[in-house]
């Protein structure tokens, strides 16, 4: 039990965040258009590795297709090192859109 009320204040910081993984790019569109639906003012996209490509494509969609009124506010790269089993530490490059209407 004490794990889940770690968990919670994290979800609720989390509310404009859009995590980019594997799904099709029109999923993680429609997450963000939700969001901005919901009242956000700010949405950020964040992607690892070989999904920052589909990271830079929702944000475009999502500006050039469904919200032309929305802007992008700034782009931040970096690099986060991961443990990987039998490779030891790798670099892998991390992408934070951040859109605003």
């Amino acid at each position: 039990m004490p794990e889940e009320t770690k968990e919670q204040p994290k979800e609720q910081q989390a509310d404009n965040v859009v995590f980019i993984g594997k799904k099709p790019t029109m999923s993680y569109v429609l997450a963000v258009l939700t969001q901005f639906t919901n009242g956000q003012k700010e949405v950020h996209i964040k992607a690892r590795g070989r999904s920052i490509s589909r990271a830079v494509d929702v944000a475009q969609v999502v500006q050039r297709r469904f919200m032309p009124d929305v802007k992008i506010k700034r782009i931040d790269l970096g690099t986060e090192e991961r443990e990987v089993e039998g490779k030891g530490k790798v670099n892998v490059s991390t992408i934070d859109i951040v859109l605003t209407r």
